[in-house]
Formats: C-alpha cells, structure tokens, sequence
C-alpha cells in the first residue's frame, strides 16, 4: 500500500491510458480529449497507448497485468467490461475482480446507418428491405462481440430479420467500407461517423438510444420508429488495476470528474453524440453490474459465443 503522503505527489511521472481500441475510431478521440485535460491538470503528461484487438481484450488484459500504482489506467466501454464476460468462453479477466471503477466518462447512443445508395429511409423500410431479401442485406460492426454487434443482434431478434454481420477490426475500417459500399449498413458509434454522415457519404436512420441526440437531431430513435422495445446504447469510463491505493483512486476520481464538467469538452462531445457524465467510483461498479445484466441476456438470447 502506498502512504497517503506519497500519493499526495501524484503524478509524478507520466501517466499511461490503455486504450483497447485504434487510432481513430471513437473510443480513441474520446480518450485523448480526456488525455489532454488531464495533461494540464496534473503538469504530467497523459498519454494514450493503443492496444487494439480481439474487441478491446488485448487492451484489458495488458492494463490488468501493469502495476496497480495509478500509472497505468484503462478506458473501458460496454464491449470489454458489460458484454466480453458473456461472449468469450475463456475470458482472461474478471471486469469487477480485476479493475477498480473510477468513473465513468460518456454515454452514447449508437446509430444505425447506411450507404447513400441504399433504397431505405426509415427503419421500417429497412426491415422490409431485409424480409424481401433475407439473408442478402449485411451490417458491419467495429468488431465481434462489441457493441454494434450486440445491438445488431438486438435489432434481429426483435424484429426477427435475417442480416448478416460483417465483423471489423475497429471502426475506421469499418466505414471506409460502408462510405466505399463494400457493406450496406453499420451499427456504430456516432462519434467516428459524424463527419461522414454531415458530408453526405453515410445516410443515418435512427438512433439506438432513449432519446434523439443533439447531434442529429432530425433523426428519430428507434422507439420514434416503431420499435418501443429496442434500445442500446454505449459508454466509456476509466478503471485501474485492483488492488490500486484508495486515496489514489480517489484523487484520480476527482480530475476526471474535474475534466468532464469542462464546458468545451462537453461541447466537444455532445456535438458528436456523446454525453460526458461523471459517477463515483461506487456508481460506476453498480452501472457495470446493471449492464452485465442486461447484455448478457441479450448474448444469450443470441446465442453468441467467441471461443
């Protein structure tokens, strides 16, 4: 355990974020907004290590085998720390054994969205389209057992269409085959897609969310739709190996929840379709908890396993 006075002076080094997906994509502008704040907080640069692969387990695996001295922190999502326990049968880490929640940093909606060139408008068309040609119409994801893959699945078992994952590695990728046509729709996070979608090169539905976002406001939810039974939504926030001293957890908490009340950060964000949020480390673990449940009744509806 480190004594308090010591962690008084933290940090005193640079401070490392492992972030489980790549460069780019929207976990990754997210993480190195907050890195930036932090930086100029602390006097001490925040830096972002990206370790993408296998949804963001590669990435989780790597933060829980660094020291638990608060120089090596994990932006953790829906994917690696709500779903993974329930798709992956040989998981190498237990989300609230394994990490101490420090709190939670976004929440957003996902989008449903299409190649221009796709004959659809609306949700309803596009579930017509899929039952006059099942099995023909594919969606892309930023990778297996993610959440645009749980929110794809959520979607089939709902309205019982037959559409066809196209699994990629992150979200970059991803769109530039939907922008090229490659695939026809995509679940994804907002945040990577807005610039697209404000140039014309992707078309959006509809918003996974409770809510319509601010960012598009013109685009109803899934709910508005016709679909009150359909919502999902994705979210970030920073954990640190177990066994981290409690007053640094603390400290960490309280920048974090310094950075997220920042008015151009938030603008930032919400500009794209995240909200910044802040909660207590306490918080943070009980809404793991709830959203292990919910997902994991999802998976196994499914009945999505990755070995």
């Amino acid at each position: 355990m480190i004594p308090f006075a010591q962690s008084q002076s933290f940090p005193h080094k640079p401070v490392k974020i492992i972030m489980p997906y790549p460069g780019g994509g929207p976990t990754d502008i997210l993480g190195r907004l907050v890195a930036q704040q932090l930086t100029q907080i602390w006097g001490q640069n925040v830096v972002i290590d990206n370790r993408p692969g296998g949804a963001g387990l590669i990435g989780a695996s790597l933060a829980l085998a660094a020291p638990a001295d608060g120089y090596t922190l994990f932006l953790g999502g829906v994917t690696t720390l709500a779903i993974a326990p329930y798709v992956h049968k040989n998981l190498s880490y237990d989300p609230l054994r394994d990490f101490q929640p420090i709190s939670q940093t976004t929440i957003s909606p996902l989008l449903l969205m299409s190649h221009p060139g796709l004959p659809v408008q609306t949700v309803k068309q596009y579930v017509q389209l899929a039952q006059t040609h099942p099995g023909q119409i594919n969606y892309a994801t930023s990778g297996p057992g993610g959440s645009g893959h749980l929110a794809g699945e959520l979607f089939r078992y709902v309205t019982h269409v037959n559409i066809v994952h196209v699994p990629y590695r992150g979200a970059p990728p991803a769109l530039n085959d939907l922008i090229a046509g490659q695939v026809q729709t995509m679940f994804g996070s907002m945040l990577a897609a807005m610039p697209h979608i404000r140039s014309g090169k992707i078309k959006a539905i509809a918003i996974t969310g409770p809510q319509r976002s601010v960012a598009l406001p013109k685009i109803p939810t899934f709910a508005q739709s016709g679909y009150p039974n359909y919502e999902a939504s994705t979210w970030n926030g920073l954990l640190a190996p177990a066994g981290t001293p409690a007053t640094l957890i603390d400290q960490i908490h309280d920048s974090v929840a310094q950075v997220m009340r920042i008015g151009n950060l938030f603008e930032r964000l919400s500009a794209d379709g995240p909200i910044a949020v802040s909660s207590t480390p306490q918080e943070f673990s009980l809404f793991i908890k709830a959203e292990q449940l919910k997902w994991g009744a999802v998976v196994r509806q499914a009945h999505i396993r990755i070995d």
